[in-house]
């Protein structure tokens, strides 16, 4: 069993750095600064570390399917409410609960897409999505499916990236030969997903 499908390589770190920084210079004005930096965290290698997992043909998803049995009570499938994701933050910090990775909320990202779409991009295909903001897009797993009997309480969810949720989707733990996040202790950091852009943003 192994804790996530594929470890992170030191590139995505450096991605991370480079969107904090650039939300810094951002803050401070410094936006040819920050537009810079925002580019530099668009790699190559982050791209192809999530095409490697969640692509149709991952080398490193292997699937072991079991029976399905059907659950004595099965719950409606929903994504997590608003207060629901803010108390998964709070509790899990803003990165992966199985690789570890730092990750960013869809509407931080959305924010910057609109302050520097040059640098900042988000197309329709997996290319033309910025590379950095695409791995570390937060995502929010049920650990158990609903298929398996899974709720949509707080005990059944966790915070992942998007390499990680994609790569898991609706397969158990041990058909995917994973360990169960929740074992092991959120990553302790000074990452803030970039979350206080939000501090500085003109009212809606």
């Amino acid at each position: 069993m192994k804790r996530c499908f594929r470890e992170p390589i030191p590139e995505i770190l450096d991605a991370a750095r480079y969107l904090d920084a650039a939300v810094s210079a951002h803050l401070e004005g410094e936006h040819e600064i920050a537009s810079k930096l925002f580019a530099l965290a668009d790699s190559p290698k982050v791209r192809d570390w999530l095409e490697s997992i969640w692509g149709k043909e991952s080398p490193y998803v292997i699937i072991n399917k079991l029976p399905l049995i059907e659950p004595a009570v099965k719950v409606e499938a929903r994504m997590p409410t608003a207060s629901q994701i803010a108390d998964l933050h709070k509790r899990d910090g803003f990165h992966c609960r199985f690789c570890g990775i730092p990750v960013i909320r869809a509407e931080i990202r959305k924010m910057l897409v609109k302050l520097y779409p040059a640098t900042v991009k988000w197309g329709r295909t997996n290319a033309s999505q910025h590379a950095a903001f695409q791995t570390l897009w937060a995502q929010y797993d049920h650990v158990t499916p609903h298929s398996c009997g899974g709720t949509n309480d707080l005990e059944n969810l966790v915070v992942t990236c998007a390499g990680c949720n994609f790569g898991k989707m609706s397969y158990q733990l041990v058909e995917l030969g994973l360990q169960d996040p929740r074992d092991f202790p959120p990553v302790k950091s000074k990452w803030d997903g970039l979350e206080r852009l939000l501090s500085h943003a003109p009212p809606s």
